[in-house]
């Protein structure tokens, strides 16, 4: 019986995957591991290398792409441990033990998301855990971002003067790297399949704090992640970050008079992508 399922959703992300399973097993400590990879469709041989070098790891290959919300749920159903870590495949654990993530959560008994801290291949501090934003701070950040990603509104969003050496409770995780209670997904649900990719980690931490569930973010763990292996920047994915945070605004907070924000909301989305697409374009 495992301890904890560990659940990676590969696409295309070629040796990091290797590297992802195998620090994964590394930095188990005490802790009695399942890992599953779900591959949404690869086609660089990257989960054929994994079996060579780890036939032990569980594989559920997808014939087309389904995004990753979908595959994680797959991976999520796949395994059995009271407690699931949904990793990204450009990620490594390179410090602490999942054995002492799971003293953690056993400690913490309403906590039903724990994010780690993430590092960026440089070294520095990556905002994984942030709160949710006031319309004007989302609107701020939305459009400053891209020109001045030190602007007051992005800074408040992603709580930039915390510097995440000690555990505290937060609105939202990253599901970039994610401990996850059974039982609290048993109550509230898996992640939200409406979402193709980005905002579904938002959605499930919002879901699991409305149900009495807390969310923590603790320095325990130590992830380093090399961000946008999978998904690139490619103008798609702009957009589709914009349509996920539109679906998260609908779904939560567009309540009462805030519904006729929604069309506003679309079309200042919208903008906003291709604005991005444009700045990338242009440097």
């Amino acid at each position: 019986m495992a301890d904890i399922g560990v659940v990676v959703v590969n696409y295309n992300a070629g040796d990091h995957l290797l590297r992802c399973v195998e620090s994964v097993d590394a930095q188990a400590g005490e802790a009695a591991v399942e890992i599953v990879v779900v591959d949404n469709a690869s086609r660089d041989g990257s989960t054929d290398r994994l079996a060579d070098a780890h036939p032990e790891v569980q594989r559920i290959e997808n014939g087309d792409n389904r995004g990753f919300a979908v595959a994680a749920n797959q991976g999520i159903r796949a395994t059995t441990a009271p407690y699931v870590f949904v990793l990204n495949p450009d990620a490594d654990v390179t410090g602490g033990t999942l054995a002492g993530l799971l003293k953690l959560a056993e400690d913490r008994p309403r906590a039903g998301a724990i994010g780690p801290l993430v590092r960026d291949l440089d070294g520095s501090l990556y905002p994984s855990a942030r709160k949710v934003p006031t319309i004007g701070e989302a609107v701020g950040h939305a459009f400053l971002h891209p020109f001045d990603p030190n602007n007051r509104f992005s800074r408040a969003y992603t709580m930039a003067d915390w510097d995440r050496a000690s555990e505290r409770e937060v609105s939202w995780v990253s599901g970039s790297c994610v401990l996850l209670r059974r039982a609290a997904l048993e109550q509230v649900g898996l992640f939200d399949e409406g979402y193709f990719m980005y905002a579904e980690d938002v959605d499930l931490c919002t879901r699991l704090r409305r149900a009495g569930w807390t969310v923590l973010f603790t320095p325990e763990l130590e992830v380093t992640h090399e961000r946008g292996v999978s998904t690139g920047n490619s103008k798609r994915m702009i957009r589709v970050h914009s349509e996920s945070i539109y679906r998260y605004f609908a779904k939560h907070h567009a309540t009462g008079w805030k519904r006729a924000l929604l069309p506003f909301a679309w079309l200042a989305l919208r903008a906003r992508a291709e604005l991005v697409i444009r700045r990338r374009n242009a440097s």
